[in-house]
């Protein structure tokens, strides 16, 4: 949205840069997640391919070879470029890159290409000179050698996926979802990015910010979980809820639901509800006519006042400017021969 990436009818063109021991599932999270990012009427969004450091087969860690059908030149063209997670290599062991490789990613770039990476794959942009002087994430095991690594990088190892604008970065395993849903809802807004959750069978948002230790020692069934719960509250998000409440509701003691609710969702009760506040404005704001005010409303926040300072603290703009533009019509644009 801030470089306005989806007012366009041509497939935006992302670049899966894999290396040698790249993580089968990263490797496959954007082409399944942006492939079925879709307009109303099927129109692909997104046009995603692989390449690899002279086009040449690789070896993933789920046991087959990747023979991609680009080398290191489809990263010139790219408008995203991502790097998925890797178990070995050097940009693991000693915290260095093959120069053409580095050369190429540093020139999508310098030429306004946005730069993802999934796990592990935040040490290849690092060690390519890309996150010098930012926040990043990458997965938690590895934070430590990161550091080592790479000082001069604002690692947090506690979020699942770090919005830099023109460089994002995710943390381990499912974070790689979340991080690519969230790009999605950037570009074409919650609408398309919550049909390709559903299509996905995925959690439609989870938040930068949300820790990446969501203890889960014991799976809990419906009965002891907050599930049933946090349903309850989403059907109730015009109404004040209070935590005595959504205790009460799942009868426990809150002292009880609070830790259980953190131990499942990986936030507090009150975040969670500003979470799913905020989402739900998003999408009356996207799909509705409903007044700023009437909105503030329906989503819980009480005042427009409230609505705005809390809608610009997470999603980067004021609900008038956001409804703008996911409500503008895009024009279609020629292809690029």
């Amino acid at each position: 949205m801030r470089n306005n990436r989806a007012m366009t009818l041509v497939p935006h063109r992302i670049a899966v840069l894999a290396l040698d021991d790249v993580v089968g599932l990263d490797l496959g999270t954007p082409a399944q997640i942006f492939g079925t990012a879709r307009t109303a009427d099927l129109t692909p969004l997104y046009r995603v391919e692989v390449c690899t450091l002279g086009g040449r087969p690789i070896r993933s860690t789920a046991g087959f070879q990747v023979v991609p059908d680009h080398g290191l030149e489809l990263l010139d063209t790219a408008e995203t470029v991502i790097v998925p997670g890797i178990h070995d290599g050097p940009p693991l062991t000693d915290g260095t890159l093959d120069a053409s490789v580095a050369a190429a990613l540093r020139a999508a770039h310098d030429r306004g290409a946005r730069i993802m990476s999934i796990c592990t794959g935040a040490f290849v942009l690092a060690a390519a000179g890309l996150l010098d002087g930012r926040r990043a994430t990458t997965h938690w095991a590895y934070a430590d050698r990161f550091r080592r690594f790479h000082p001069h990088v604002d690692l947090d190892p506690d979020v699942l996926f770090v919005d830099g604008g023109e460089v994002l970065t995710s943390a381990g395993v499912a974070a790689g979802i979340d991080l690519c849903l969230h790009v999605i809802r950037t570009d074409h807004g919650s609408a398309v990015a919550n049909r390709s959750a559903r299509r996905c069978v995925v959690p439609p948002w989870r938040e930068g910010g949300q820790s990446q230790y969501i203890e889960r020692p014991v799976p809990r069934t419906a009965e002891t979980g907050t599930a049933a719960t946090r349903e309850w509250a989403r059907q109730r998000l015009h109404e004040p809820v209070a935590l005595r409440e959504l205790a009460a509701h799942a009868r426990m003691s809150v002292r009880t639901f609070t830790r259980h609710f953190r131990s499942e969702t990986g936030l507090s009760p009150a975040q969670w509800l500003l979470q799913q506040r905020t989402e739900h404005a998003r999408l009356l704001l996207e799909t509705t006519d409903l007044t700023v005010d009437q909105i503030a409303r329906h989503a819980g926040f009480g005042t427009t006042a409230a609505l705005r300072q809390h809608f610009h603290s997470r999603v980067g703009v004021p609900p008038t400017a956001y409804r703008r533009t996911f409500r503008r019509t895009p024009e279609p644009v020629a292809a690029r021969t």
